[in-house]
């Protein structure tokens, strides 16, 4: 049974691709923890895409932050770009595509997703975020 308390975990992840696997793995153990498990598959793959545009679009360092409040699992990654984010595309367009899927799974996928400035450490960037309702 999930947990009825908020809580929050921040992952610091460098800026290299191996960093997915590693947010990936790390997600999916807290879900275990607080029971959560059945929303694990959908959050690691929105976990996967924005950690990904995270290490992939820019030079400096990455967060993940995984939070549970009221019902609602709140996934982010902050990045040290404070650029907004391309507009996600329409997903039955990015079907062939290699690449640019990210936020329109993110879109598709999610509840509810955005994005806001957000500096850390004196690091200007943005944090991109998106939320699953346990129900």
């Amino acid at each position: 049974m999930p947990e009825t308390e908020p809580w929050e975990y921040w992952l610091y992840i460098p800026n290299d691709p191996r960093a997915v696997t590693v947010s990936r793995r790390t997600l999916r153990l807290i879900l275990t923890v607080h029971g959560l498990i059945r929303l694990a598959d959908t959050a690691e793959l929105l976990a996967t895409e924005l950690v990904s545009n995270a290490v992939r679009h820019t030079k400096g360092p990455a967060a993940l932050r995984v939070r549970w409040s009221a019902g609602v699992l709140r996934i982010g990654a902050w990045d040290a770009d404070p650029e907004p984010p391309g507009p996600p595309g329409k997903l039955e367009q990015l079907s062939e595509a290699e690449e640019g899927r990210g936020l329109a799974l993110v879109r598709a996928c999610s509840d509810l997703w955005g994005w806001q400035p957000l500096s850390r450490f004196g690091n200007r960037g943005k944090y991109v975020w998106c939320e699953l309702a346990a129900a």
